[in-house]
């Protein structure tokens, strides 16, 4: 498990994507939560997240540059309330295999006002009855739902379903069924009691004060000392 550190953001690999996007690789970290996103200073137009241990899609601060995200292969199961306002431009999203649950989780997601592109195929959600008639309805900007583009007898048949007494009565059923939040203890990150020990150790064995600082900044930047070749590499560019 590693975070997502302003190091790893660095030192991650950039690069312009198939679709001429300038892109960021965060994937196959086993990244737990999002953070420290604005660290990225809102110079990518694409965030590729995937292959990551991702529970929640949240964590983002307000980033207008953003036009894909791809969080495939992840463990989200939660959307954050505040999508829209953080990520007010995006337009594609990736979640494919994933564990969205029930139709209600994916209200957040209509609060992104230029989502036009997404994928939630291999999520539990997409089993659900009116699950396709839902996402058309809750979310009249989308044009492509699951590499799948939105008939207009796809966007009457939406509006017939959840139109009227009738519409509101099936809605009000479905925002009964969210997923609860689990109770969420701390994560925490941090070194080990085998690690303080080697930490005591070097410690006690530096000879001057430069040594001491230079085991300050290893620390700092979340590295063991006796460990360092253990921190994440930046990875080679994609073919």
């Amino acid at each position: 498990m590693v975070r997502l550190s302003v190091e790893l953001i660095d030192g991650s690999n950039q690069y312009i994507n198939a679709a001429h996007q300038r892109e960021i690789d965060l994937r196959g970290y086993k990244i737990p939560f999002i953070e420290n996103m604005g660290a990225t200073l809102d110079l990518f137009t694409s965030i590729d997240l995937s292959d990551n241990e991702i529970r929640k899609l949240d964590g983002f601060p307000r980033l207008k540059q953003i036009r894909t995200l791809l969080l495939n292969n992840n463990k989200i199961s939660r959307l954050g309330d505040d999508l829209g306002e953080c990520l007010p431009y995006l337009e594609d999203l990736y979640l494919t295999n994933n564990n969205l649950q029930e139709l209600a989780d994916l209200d957040p997601l209509s609060t992104i006002p230029k989502l036009t592109r997404m994928s939630l195929l291999r999520n539990p959600v997409v089993y659900k009855k009116h699950y396709r008639l839902y996402v058309i309805h809750k979310m009249p900007q989308i044009r492509i739902l699951d590499f799948k583009r939105i008939k207009k007898t796809e966007r009457d048949l939406a509006d017939k379903l959840f139109k009227g007494k009738r519409g509101a009565t099936l809605k009000s059923e479905l925002l009964k069924r969210r997923t609860v939040a689990p109770v969420e203890t701390p994560l925490t990150i941090g070194p080990s009691a085998a690690d303080l020990e080697i930490i005591k150790t070097r410690i006690t064995q530096a000879k001057s004060l430069e040594e001491v600082e230079k085991l300050k900044q290893l620390l700092q930047a979340g590295q063991i000392p006796g460990k360092v070749d253990e921190a994440p590499q930046k990875r080679p560019r994609p073919g």
